[in-house]
């Protein structure tokens, strides 16, 4: 029988810092097994932005641990610093109060200090976010929404810096491998049993991770949990996140936690495959609504667009879009602001643009595209306008500023644009269709915030030997601060790791 210190089961951003962690702390032969095969490493960190949220002290906080920011460009920089009790805040507040405060408390505080590891030791490529998360204002660029970093060539960059992180630090990694069993022995972990190439292997360890992601890739079940209709949602990311980590878990008395009728859902290109494509990755996400509004199928707006910064918006308003007639809509803009749509989500042969000289034609042309009632797109579009009209001229001293929540708003309507308020009048008048692409889901096992340990249901203790880490952790509630989970996996796959090099150890 081959007998490893650690067994982590899942090779994205989350399972790579548990087993770079555990060979970091001394930990003998660390093993990573995944499903899928090696062409499809990474999970679902591959299709992310490479976006990570942090507490940081401000520009001057963050500037080395960055390699897109020369003397010169520094001093043009507004970023303000967004501390602990901003990022704890920005948890519970989209949580509605619900997530698990020692658990959130445990991610953010020890968040800056992960982004130091994976800087220094993992050896990510990090660059401020001036693509995503800036605006050039004034001649300045001013970062907001709190989020400030990325990897270099977004997700492929992340993965690809840890897979040479894990080479280095001499881990093991084995594709078309199927976790199918933990196997214990008075009452802690003492294997795994592992499905290679048809063939059951029980492979013997003291310390295993969990970091297989949620089931978002799985119809039936995202039928069963998140509801009727979910099963038509697009995938963004990986096929192989099917939900087989919590069968494990279950199968050794795992307590499960967190919101299993949430997830992080957003507005994705309605052309886009059924599943993650390797190539464009998440280009197909169509972030520019809070520049314009969206209108449905019916030819009515159904959501604050300005509500609050995109990155807090962007998870949630997925699930608003596949509740529309049809499961889909349009973002509409006009010539002033179109120039500001992102070039990677908007660009050329990215998305189908359908552009018009009047509204009128605009919709006549979305007809085709699954308009139903183009009067009422019509008669959306004129009301939208009267009202942003209505308000500059009773708020005369409002200016436009896409960097701050600037209340150029739309109060006369019922369902108001709060922010980022401009008419839609200037042709050329563009539009793409929209639908739901589901990323990662919430429901997760509950853990010991300090060591990453899984909780047992019929103790309330945790279970010897047994950790996790990433879309398996049980945190989020509804909705959550955008790059939040990149930096959750690293947080608590980080402790995971450490923890579990640990356990190994133990005679």
């Amino acid at each position: 029988m081959d007998s490893f210190g650690c067994i982590v089961v899942g090779s994205g951003n989350a399972g790579s810092c548990a087993a770079f962690a555990a060979a970091e702390a001394g930990c003998d032969k660390v093993l990573i097994v995944d499903v899928c095969p090696p062409e499809w490493v990474g999970g679902n960190g591959y299709f992310t932005a490479g976006a990570f949220r942090t507490v940081h002290g401000g520009l001057h906080d963050l500037l080395p641990i960055v390699n897109n920011v020369s003397a010169e460009q520094a001093g043009s920089i507004d970023m303000d610093p967004y501390s602990l009790h901003d990022f704890l805040g920005d948890i519970m507040r989209l949580g509605n109060g619900k997530p698990d405060p020692a658990l959130a408390h445990a991610l953010v505080a020890s968040s800056r200090d992960t982004i130091g590891w994976l800087a220094d030791k993992v050896g990510l490529p990090f660059m401020f976010s001036f693509h995503r998360q800036a605006y050039n204002v004034n001649g300045r660029q001013r970062f907001w929404g709190g989020m400030v970093l990325c990897t270099e060539d977004g997700g492929k960059g992340l993965i690809a810096a840890h897979q040479r992180a894990l080479a280095k630090a001499k881990v093991q990694v084995w594709f078309n491998c199927r976790a199918v069993e933990i196997t214990m022995k008075n009452g802690a972990v003492s294997g795994l049993v592992v499905e290679k190439e048809g063939k059951k292997m029980h492979l013997a360890t003291r310390a295993v991770v969990l970091a297989a992601g949620g089931f978002e890739s799985n119809p039936q079940l995202r039928e069963k949990h998140l509801g009727a209709g979910w099963e038509r949602a697009i995938l963004r990311g990986t096929p192989y996140n099917q939900g087989d980590g919590f069968k494990l878990a279950a199968a050794v008395g795992a307590r499960q936690t967190g919101d299993w009728a949430g997830c992080h859902s957003t507005c994705w290109d309605a052309n886009a495959p059924a599943e993650g494509q390797r190539d464009l990755t998440n280009q197909f996400t169509k972030s520019g609504y809070p520049l314009g509004i969206m209108i449905n199928s019916a030819g009515q707006r159904f959501v604050d667009e300005g509500e609050d910064f995109r990155n807090y918006t962007y998870a949630k308003f997925g699930r608003a879009i596949l509740k529309q007639p049809g499961g889909y809509v349009f973002q509409v803009w006009d010539s002033k602001v179109i120039g500001s749509l992102r070039v990677e989500e908007y660009g050329d042969g990215i998305v189908e643009k359908i552009f018009a000289d009047r509204i009128e034609d605009l919709a006549d042309k979305l007809v085709a595209k699954g308009l139903k009632e183009k009067e009422g797109f019509v008669e959306t579009v004129k009301q939208f306008n009267e009202a942003v009209k209505s308000y500059q001229a009773e708020n005369v001293h409002c200016t436009w500023n896409p960097a701050i929540k600037d209340r150029m708003s739309t109060t006369d309507l019922a369902m108001p644009k709060s922010n980022w308020a401009l008419t839609i009048d200037q042709p050329p008048f563009m539009a793409v269709k929209v639908a739901c692409g589901v990323t990662f889901t919430f429901g997760g096992l509950e853990i010991d915030p300090e060591t990453a340990g899984v909780i047992s249901e019929k103790t309330s203790k945790m279970i010897p030997g047994l950790f996790c880490t990433g879309e398996m952790v049980g945190l989020f509630h509804g909705n959550y601060p955008g790059g939040s989970g990149l930096t959750c996996g690293a947080v608590f796959g980080r402790k995971a790791g450490q923890a579990a090099a640990k356990a190994a150890k133990i005679a």
